[in-house]
């Protein structure tokens, strides 16, 4: 049975060796320790409702379904979850969709060994955590216009090295409105040319490596 005041976690990642090394540096840590762990959305949100654990540690990435997608079910149904993504993605835009979602925290993995448990005693207590460089992009880009859907479709099949023509007709739209598309996804991304459009995309988690 765990102490009284123990901060229970439940873990997401679908990387075994991860989950480990997590295991490992919470269960060494006073007044913590791991109840539950899942490798993908599905098993997440099970998890949650099984266990109820004080802190969920939740990647972005999953091999099914999304980190996202799981903060949403969870919270959807347990309001006061207090969720930490934990991910090895900096991107402004996807930090900006897990805290809409609802989570807490957002923590690098790059960060694990330094501020993981700091991070969850801080989320517990009802704060939040950004790291500083994450907040910085997030406020640099606010109030920026996002990219619509169709220049999200566009923007991908750039990524994949299409020419304009292709991409028409894939989309089946005209030439002449996929060269406004990119011009457009070139302006609101400050890009110099449509490479320097992608490595930004990739940079931000517009687009998903």
């Amino acid at each position: 049975m765990p102490l009284t005041g123990t901060i229970r976690v439940l873990t997401v990642d679908d990387h075994p060796l991860l989950r480990a090394g997590i295991a490992s540096v919470i269960n060494a840590e006073p007044g913590m320790m791991i109840v539950a762990e899942a490798a993908d959305r599905d098993e997440a949100i099970a998890a949650y409702k099984l266990h109820h654990p004080d802190i969920t540690l939740m990647d972005l990435r999953l091999s099914k379904g999304s980190g996202i997608e799981a903060i949403v079910a969870i919270r959807s149904t347990s309001p006061t979850a207090r969720i930490i993504v934990l991910t090895t993605f900096g991107g402004d835009v996807l930090a900006l969709q897990a805290f809409k979602a609802g989570a807490s925290g957002y923590l690098l993995k790059s960060m694990m060994r330094t501020d993981l448990t700091d991070t969850i005693r801080l989320v517990h207590a009802g704060k939040r955590r950004i790291p500083p460089e994450i907040a910085a992009a997030m406020a640099e880009h606010a109030g920026e216009d996002a990219l619509t859907l169709r220049e999200l479709d566009v923007l991908e099949s750039v990524a994949l090295g299409k020419s304009n023509k292709i991409i028409a007709d894939d989309l089946k739209l005209s030439v002449h409105t996929v060269k406004g598309h990119v011009q457009s996804i070139l302006a609101k991304l400050e890009a110099s040319d449509r490479t320097h459009a992608v490595v930004i995309a990739f940079k931000r988690g517009i687009l998903e490596q």
